[in-house]
């Protein structure tokens, strides 16, 4: 079968067409991204939307396919999209192989750290990290781990990851990364599949979202800008010490970074608990001091009524003294 590595198959919106061997009709709506391995569009279906990954060669395809499969087996919370079909297309007298998958609606995660509050970060890389855990124990290494393959669910808002392409088993080379996010293009480390590689790439997601533009490699000491950049940003105080041991490739399992990550927002917590007292307490105070308040006015009522009882007292035993006084002078 010729699987053409021409990459000439682009469908264009309102385009129409049916599976090669499962007949099952498709619609394109629109484009939904394009990586190293195919273009990914968003389709009407028989069961509604869904996202299509439309492939340069049947290998490719494959080893995502197996990958989503895989997902669905191994995974009591999923990781990746679901899986609908799998076949092939006829586009210009060539054939082109697909697979629809689960389309993810929600924002980006740098969309939704930006529009809900960086408070939100700790959270979600907690479970990220619960989800590569079950991921790395199955055998596999996502690898071109970064924002842009990430999408924020909810409610309960969780991360789901959108591109499997870059799934390598553990033992194996990386098959795709983003500079940014690889410790080899930083200097820190192989790129090796092995855990310690994708929670590189968790420590620079976390950075990149205090950093949203993220910043360039500069001089011979990467590590020491990295060290920096943490520590300019006061929202990763907490977090300081997990992010440099997941720099350095101290963390040999996503589940010992996810315990220690969340000692770190745990204390985080109690710092800002004795740093800006509760509402509820704050509002004990409150009331504390309007009660004191209130007694010390009573307090003064009180203090001013009884005065004005000693006056009348006095000015009454004084003029009972002057009529006496009075009745004397007529006796």
């Amino acid at each position: 079968m010729n699987y053409s590595k021409n990459r000439g198959c682009r469908l264009a919106v309102g385009e129409k067409f049916l599976g090669k061997w499962h007949h099952n009709p498709y619609k394109i709506i629109r484009k939904l991204g394009e990586g190293a391995n195919g273009t990914v569009y968003l389709a009407e279906s028989k069961n509604g939307q869904v996202a299509l990954k439309v492939g340069f060669d049947q290998m490719s395809i494959t080893s995502e396919v197996n990958v989503l499969k895989h997902f669905s087996k191994v995974q009591s919370q999923k990781l990746g999209p679901s899986l609908f079909d799998v076949d092939d297309l006829m586009y210009e007298n060539r054939t082109y192989p697909f697979y629809a998958m689960e389309y993810l609606k929600g924002p980006g995660l740098l969309e939704f750290m930006q529009t809900r509050g960086i408070e939100w970060l700790g959270l979600l890389v907690v479970q990220l990290l619960g989800d590569l855990d079950r991921l790395h124990r199955s055998g596999w290494v996502f690898g071109d781990l970064k924002p842009d393959n990430m999408i924020v669910v909810g409610p309960p808002a969780r991360i789901r990851l959108l591109d499997v392409g870059g799934v390598t088993l553990v033992g194996r080379s990386i098959k795709e990364f983003t500079e940014f996010y690889d410790r080899g293009y930083w200097g820190l480390g192989t790129r090796k599949a092995e855990p310690s590689y994708d929670l590189f790439a968790v420590a620079m997601i976390m950075l990149n979202c205090v950093y949203p533009k993220r910043f360039e490699k500069q001089g011979d000491k990467p590590f020491l800008l990295l060290k920096q950049q943490i520590e300019r940003k006061q929202v990763l105080a907490p977090f300081k010490q997990v992010l440099l041991k997941a720099l350095q490739g101290k963390y040999e399992k996503a589940s010992v970074m996810k315990e220690e990550l969340l000692k770190a927002l745990s204390s985080g917590l109690e710092y800002e608990k004795v740093k800006k007292p509760p509402r509820q307490a704050t509002k004990k105070r409150t009331s504390k001091r309007k009660e004191a308040k209130k007694s010390h006015t009573n307090d003064n009522k009180e203090k001013k009524q009884s005065y004005f009882v000693e006056i009348f007292l006095l000015s009454s035993f004084l003029l009972l003294l002057y009529v006496l006084y009075l009745f004397g002078q007529m006796m």
